[in-house]
């Protein structure tokens, strides 16, 4: 009974850790990640992302045309590296330079209804491949601190008709009360999120791909 009681009290202090009125301070943030980087992934189906459909998940898979031939797959392959897929103002990863390798713990920042919420996400594999056609990306997973449990797979495929596409494929589940609760406006923000990460790997690769100005360098 008393292993319950704690198990319920340390969930209660991260779900409380997680949530604020202001967006956190990189102390905060550090302190966050520290803290997470020792506990394991949230769910069992570790690795599912890349072709399993775990039972008991929303599973969404979605995908975009970024563009064509090699200069779009650079630039989109760079959009990855530095975590460009999340978009602005209302979601962010940190640290922001954190390097695409598996282990790596971080945070993913989100904002909406006036509240900063920090989501522990630990990076579970990395796509690097150039057969049968070119992809480059990687999956992370949730961490005990994150309002979802699941995995989500990020990346960018150049295949053998010269087409360069953004592909985002994801399990999850709420995790704690609240996003239990408001569990359709939990997917509301799942999909806004998807249209506008398409929308920034597509502008980043068009702003990237486009031919600097006479006289200017490129």
């Amino acid at each position: 009974m008393e292993s319950i009681r704690r198990t319920q009290f340390n969930r209660v202090l991260r779900f409380q850790a997680m949530w604020r009125f202001k967006k956190p301070t990189d102390d905060q943030i550090r302190a966050f990640i520290a803290a997470q980087d020792a506990h394991p992934y949230s769910y069992r189906e570790v690795g599912a992302s890349e072709n399993g459909t775990p039972a008991g998940y929303d599973l969404d898979h979605n995908r975009t045309l970024l563009g064509h031939g090699p200069a779009a797959f650079e630039a989109a392959c760079e959009a990855i590296r530095r975590w460009r897929m999340f978009p602005p103002p209302w979601t962010e990863v940190q640290p922001p330079d954190t390097p695409i390798e598996a282990g790596r713990v971080v945070t993913m920042l989100a904002r909406a209804f006036g509240l900063w919420w920090m989501n522990a996400c630990r990076i579970v594999y990395v796509v690097d491949e150039t057969t049968p056609v070119r992809r480059f990306g990687f999956a992370y997973g949730t961490l005990p601190a994150h309002v979802e449990r699941g995995e989500e797979r990020f990346t960018v495929e150049w295949d053998d008709e010269d087409r360069v596409w953004y592909d985002v494929r994801a399990f999850s589940r709420p995790r704690y009360w609240l996003a239990r609760l408001g569990y359709p406006l939990a997917r509301r923000l799942q999909r806004r999120f998807v249209a506008q990460s398409q929308a920034a790997m597509r502008r980043f690769v068009a702003n990237a791909s486009r031919p600097a100005p006479a006289g200017e360098p490129s």
